[in-house]
């Protein structure tokens, strides 16, 4: 087979992941990147060669018949409608977390996938973390019982470099950090817990960036990561505008039965996700997401406070984001090459993004208890279907042996 051709929509930033695709003669290939700086095309000029096509528009990307498959990797307020685009084109589509800030958002990108057959698939990553796939086969072997509760506290210490000096720091861009961070949280408890969020309430504010010094709207924002930056007031140079919490708190019923608490800070000293599922018989955490992290089971009371009963220390893998992205990216190549089964989903994807959506709106209009709502059946039988129609019940041919019955 040829080889796989793959455009960017955002080839700048994120979309440099998109580079674990470029294996020419090996399956896939980038022929052509979108992004509105100058300098990330002729970075994607540079990494590709001089037979890449590069332009500002994306329309003109997704009109080009040739390209098969596109990464859409620009700000999530983009996200909608770049993967529309490129799925009504017919163009297989990764499509970067969070799949959209809204839940319509969420709802008309899987319309449009079901309606065009164009393959999507959603990029959450942490699905391929080597620490949440020991998480989840130790749940899933049952040493820990059925998960009746399940808790996350991600600490974002780079949360005031990354997200208030840019975009992020603005609702309108993002709903809200709650969404834009949380989409990867949510997404794995969800999927090491075996249920979907059904209902969610949520608490937050905006408590510390909002009092240090901030940039004029005519300065470019510096959304890099700078030890200087500490402690988080003395900050200087934050967005002109922040209406977006640095913490929020959430909790979640989910539809079997399990309950989740998930909490988020931005202004913390150090960066880390921990994840704790209790089960039946035992629960399981996390120390560290990547690198050299742990996972610790505890099964017995007597002697707990000896420490864990097992400890699994996960061996880090090469790649951005933990070792994920290259493993991430090749199940994208495999999935619309061969039909390759994956482990992300896009209605998975679209229930992360409910959750984030919701938990802000609770967060921001006194804490009352919203309810996800429903998805229409028929996405949910196409996408669970592994995005193929399902096959119409074949004909049945009696046995000779009952003719005449």
């Amino acid at each position: 087979m040829d080889d796989l051709r793959i455009g960017v929509i955002g080839a700048g930033g994120r979309g440099r992941l998109a580079r674990s695709a470029h294996k020419p003669g090996h399956g896939s290939r980038l022929v052509a990147g979108v992004d509105v700086r100058a300098q990330a095309l002729e970075d994607f000029k540079t990494f590709v060669g001089p037979e890449a096509r590069t332009c500002t528009d994306y329309r003109e990307l997704v009109a080009c018949d040739d390209i098969e498959a596109v990464f859409v990797t620009t700000p999530d307020f983009l996200h909608e409608e770049h993967a529309v685009a490129a799925l009504q084109a017919g163009k297989a589509v990764y499509l970067e977390k969070p799949m959209a800030i809204t839940i319509e958002g969420c709802d008309r990108i899987l319309r449009t996938a079901r309606e065009t057959g164009s393959k999507l698939y959603c990029g959450h990553n942490m699905r391929h973390f080597p620490v949440i796939l020991k998480m989840k086969a130790i749940i899933d072997s049952g040493v820990i019982g059925a998960v009746e509760a399940v808790w996350c506290r991600h600490f974002v210490g780079y949360g005031g470099d990354a997200y208030f000096h840019d975009w992020h720091s603005e609702a309108r861009y993002t709903t809200g950090l709650l969404l834009q961070k949380a989409a990867h949280d949510i997404d794995v408890m969800h999927w090491l817990a075996g249920g979907y969020t059904r209902a969610v309430v949520g608490m937050g504010k905006l408590s510390v960036y909002n009092r240090c010094a901030r940039r004029r709207p005519d300065q470019p924002g510096d959304a890099s990561w700078h030890a200087s930056n500490w402690p988080p007031l003395a900050q200087t140079g934050m967005s002109p505008v922040i209406d977006v919490e640095d913490h929020t708190m959430i909790m979640m019923q989910f539809d079997n039965g399990v309950q989740g608490s998930y909490v988020q800070c931005h202004y913390t000293p150090d960066s880390v996700r921990n994840y704790t599922f209790i089960g039946t018989h035992g629960r399981v955490e996390n120390l560290k997401d990547y690198g050299d992290a742990k996972v610790i089971v505890y099964t017995q009371r007597e002697g707990s406070e000896l420490g864990p009963d097992i400890t699994y220390h996960v061996k880090p893998k090469s790649g951005s984001h933990g070792g994920s992205d290259p493993d991430i990216v090749q199940t994208f190549v495999n999935f619309v090459r061969y039909g390759t089964q994956t482990n992300t989903s896009p209605i998975a994807a679209r229930q992360a993004v409910a959750t984030g959506v919701l938990g802000t709106k609770s967060a921001r209009g006194g804490n009352t208890l919203h309810a996800v709502p429903p998805l229409d059946p028929d996405l949910m039988a196409y996408f669970e279907n592994g995005q193929m129609q399902p096959a119409p019940a074949a004909p049945r041919t009696p046995h000779p042996a009952c003719a005449g019955v």
